[in-house]
């Protein structure tokens, strides 16, 4: 498995409903990112809302996505949460994601 780790900027002002959005995630947004290849997903975030996300993949971050780009479920979410997000209006927060190089890993 590929360890993935990225950022994303949360607008601070939509933290709180950004949270509770992820504590309802969508039983088919679940099912999508695990039969596309994303295993043990995590987010992070800090009090200023740098988000930082790790999963696993079979692949590579971009196969991942691209797997997700196929999905009609990922298109629904995407458009719901790019508003939460400091990208370019228009933009999808998954194609916005800064890729971070793995320095370390401790197995």
């Amino acid at each position: 498995m590929k360890r993935v780790g990225f950022i994303l900027k949360v607008k601070q002002n939509v933290i709180d409903e950004y949270k509770e959005h992820h504590r309802k995630v969508w039983p088919e947004m679940l099912e999508a990112l695990k039969a596309t290849g994303w295993h043990n997903y995590s987010l992070f975030m800090r009090d200023d809302g740098l988000l930082f996300g790790y999963f696993e993949t079979p692949e590579s971050l971009e196969a991942a996505q691209a797997g997700m780009a196929k999905t009609e479920v990922n298109a629904r979410w995407q458009e719901m949460m790019s508003p939460f997000f400091e990208i370019p209006p228009g933009a999808h927060p998954d194609q916005m994601l800064i890729s971070l190089e793995e320095v370390f890993h401790l197995d």
